[in-house]
């Protein structure tokens, strides 16, 4: 693409979106408050492909675009004299601000500190020593258990915390290869997809799952073993899928990996307070349904021991990665805009559902769902669409593809699918963070990934109705 493109394209598009008279984009009730949501989007997303910015800078950039031109503390003379329904409804500032300050933000600083910590003390060292020693010194099979390590811990724990960790433990891997081997992406696009992927595996591993059991209730009720039954060989496959696409696009050009990682586990007070805190807060993050603190709130746990242990300075604190926890912030202020102004609503009700086949319906709601978890974050996209498809489930005779349950469950899988970009998920941006994969490795992979388990959850909805499971 040519340079002027590049610089052109994020700017020109979206000022023509918001020169277009609201009723030309044809769709009912449509307002000049969605007509300026959907620029941003267009712009974020031009931004995100195509770089002519840092993506960190465009996640800005949307929170104060949005405050500017949707808020309620925006530019007066391009909002309305008095409330109107043509005109939308304006998004609060406060909301839009609290996007630096969300759990997410949260539980991400308490996996920073983890890996601040862990780097210090040598506790990834140790680890990676431990974990890895019995996958041998074949870079492929190397890959294959650190992605396999992920995908458990993601089952279980926050997959945002699993990245941190496991990102940590790559370090000494990372080490033995050189500056220009193409197994510096793999193994660190390894990380994210796991942790995207191992999620799906239980009702906790990721939120959308949490959002789906809402509604699998009274005959579509199902089990936490139940759910595993099919989830984990799900991912089983989908880890499969993406070792076999990471070593063929991104193969090792190193035939042998020496993890000889020498050293002991330090036994200082400090040290010894690392390794505590490291168990206790896995440990948080494992029991949360007994104990009943949420998985952001314990992110903070750890931040606050090891400040007022002195475990880390605040030199240590110049470490965190602050661009992430703005791009983040960014994702979720436009995921907000979507849902608040009413456009990702509005988008998704045009399509005449109950005017389609079943199979039509199954098809066009993951499609939809996966799409849209590539632009925002997975959870807000399952809250946007799993109540409409709930309904469409029960208002609409499904039973060929597997009735309301088969529907909430393929969508439900779609929306941990989106990982194409940075912004789909926090592990894809802890990932690209680290410098050693750009935004295309990132889509190319994310989109394979996405494409094979879309067809993938079509083709387990069919197994599961065709032997009873779900009807």
């Amino acid at each position: 693409m040519p340079l002027s493109a590049k610089y052109l394209l994020p700017l020109f598009v979206p000022l023509l979106i918001l020169m277009l008279p609201t009723a030309s984009f044809g769709l009912a009730g449509f307002t000049v408050i969605e007509q300026r949501i959907l620029a941003i989007f267009v712009m974020a997303s031009l931004c995100w492909v195509l770089e002519p910015i840092p993506i960190f800078a465009t996640s800005v950039l949307i929170i104060v675009l949005e405050l500017l031109l949707v808020s309620d503390s925006g530019i007066k003379w391009w909002l309305p004299a008095s409330p109107s329904a043509e005109f939308g409804t304006l998004l609060s500032h406060k909301e839009i601000m609290s996007t630096f300050a969300s759990p997410i933000i949260m539980l991400f600083l308490g996996g920073f500190f983890l890996a601040i910590a862990a780097t210090k003390y040598r506790l990834d060292m140790n680890l990676a020593r431990v974990m890895l020693r019995p996958f041998g010194q074949n870079p492929n099979r190397v890959l294959l258990g650190l992605m396999g390590i992920t995908a458990i811990f993601s089952m279980f724990m926050s997959n945002t915390a699993t990245t941190a960790m496991m990102l940590s433990i790559l370090t000494p891997v990372l080490a033995l290869l050189g500056p220009r081997d193409p197994g510096r992406i793999a193994f660190t696009l390894a990380i994210p997809v796991a942790a995207n992927l191992g999620g799906i595996g239980t009702p906790i591993g990721t939120p959308p799952n949490a959002v789906a059991l809402k509604y699998l209730v009274g005959d579509d009720a199902i089990s936490f073993a139940a759910w595993m039954s099919f989830g984990v060989p799900f991912v089983l496959l989908m880890l499969g899928f993406g070792w076999l696409l990471l070593i063929r696009l991104f193969p090792c050009e190193q035939g042998r990996i020496d993890l000889e990682i020498k050293g002991h586990f330090l036994k200082t007070p400090k040290a010894l307070l690392v390794y505590a805190t490291f168990i206790l807060t896995i440990g948080l993050w494992l029991t949360g349904d007994w104990h009943g603190i949420n998985s952001y709130t314990v992110g903070l746990v750890p931040v606050a021991i090891f400040l007022i242990g002195q475990v880390l300075t605040k030199d240590d604190l110049k470490k965190v990665s602050w661009d992430v926890l703005w791009l983040v912030s960014g994702g979720i202020a436009l995921g907000m805009g979507l849902e608040k102004s009413g456009l990702a609503a509005s988008l998704v009700q045009a399509i005449p559902f109950s005017q389609w086949p079943p199979m039509l319906i199954m098809v066009g709601a993951t499609g939809i769902c996966l799409l849209m978890a590539n632009f925002m974050s997975n959870t807000a996209c399952a809250n946007l669409l799993l109540p409409m498809v709930a309904a469409l489930g029960t208002s609409l005779d499904l039973g060929s593809v597997g009735g309301s349950m088969g529907l909430i469950l393929s969508v439900t899988f779609a929306a941990s699918l989106g990982m194409a970009l940075p912004i789909s998920t926090p592990p894809n941006a802890l990932a690209h963070a680290s410098g050693n994969v750009d935004t295309r490795h990132m889509a190319l992979v994310g989109v394979s990934c996405g494409g094979i388990g879309f067809l993938l959850c079509l083709a387990m909805i069919a197994l599961l109705n065709a032997i009873g499971f779900v009807q």
